[in-house]
Formats: structure tokens, sequence, C-alpha cells
């Protein structure tokens, strides 16, 4: 999970413990692109659009250029959905403020239809 605001990403990293995933939190893209590349992919990316370092899309871009994270199921949260070309490099979108039981839902989808 990519998300700088606190709140937010401490909010987060309950509801997906409570529903079971392990989730681990960096507060920027460019920890979130060090962390992939010392770590084995994760089932799914929850990745803020708007980030400190590089924003979500262009974290998006870079990792469906790595051969082990490609096809890892990336789910943006964002205030707004106008994100351009984005569309094609995220499986996911909700906007921001979300419905906890929407992101987990849609969480729950994107990691069980991962190859």
């Amino acid at each position: 999970m990519v998300e700088d605001d606190e709140n937010i990403a401490g909010l987060l990293a309950f509801l997906l413990e409570r529903e079971g995933f392990a989730p681990e939190v960096v507060g920027d893209g460019r920890a979130a692109l060090e962390h992939a590349a010392r770590h084995e992919p994760a089932s799914a990316v929850v990745l803020d659009q708007l980030l400190p370092c590089r924003n979500g899309l262009s974290v998006a871009t870079a990792l469906r250029a790595d051969p082990r994270w490609g096809e890892v199921p990336i789910l943006l949260l964002g205030a707004t959905r106008s994100i351009g070309g984005g569309a094609a490099r995220v499986d996911a979108w909700l906007e921001k403020p979300f419905d906890p039981g929407a992101l987990i839902t849609e969480l729950k989808r994107l990691a069980k239809d991962r190859p």
C-alpha cells in the first residue's frame, strides 16, 4: 500500500488486516518502487494518486514495466477520475473519500483474479 496520509494509511492497514491481508505500507512513490525492487510481488497494490516524490500514475507505469510486478493488480485511490491515460495502467479506481466496504470488495476481487 502506498499512502502518504498517515491517518488514511492507518485506517487502510486496519481494514486490510481485519480482512486477512498483510499490508506493507510505504509513504511515497520513490519508496514504493524501492520496496518493489527488494520484495516479492504482492497480491495487489493499493496506490494513492497524489504522492510525494512520484505520483501514483508514475508508480503504476513503473510497476507495469517491471517483469516481476507487471501483472500485479493496482487499485488507485484518488480525488479525481480524470487521470489521463492512467486507466490502462490501473485495474480499478476509487474516489476519495472511499467507502471502506467497496475498497475491500474491490481489492478481494483484484487479488482473486490475479493470474
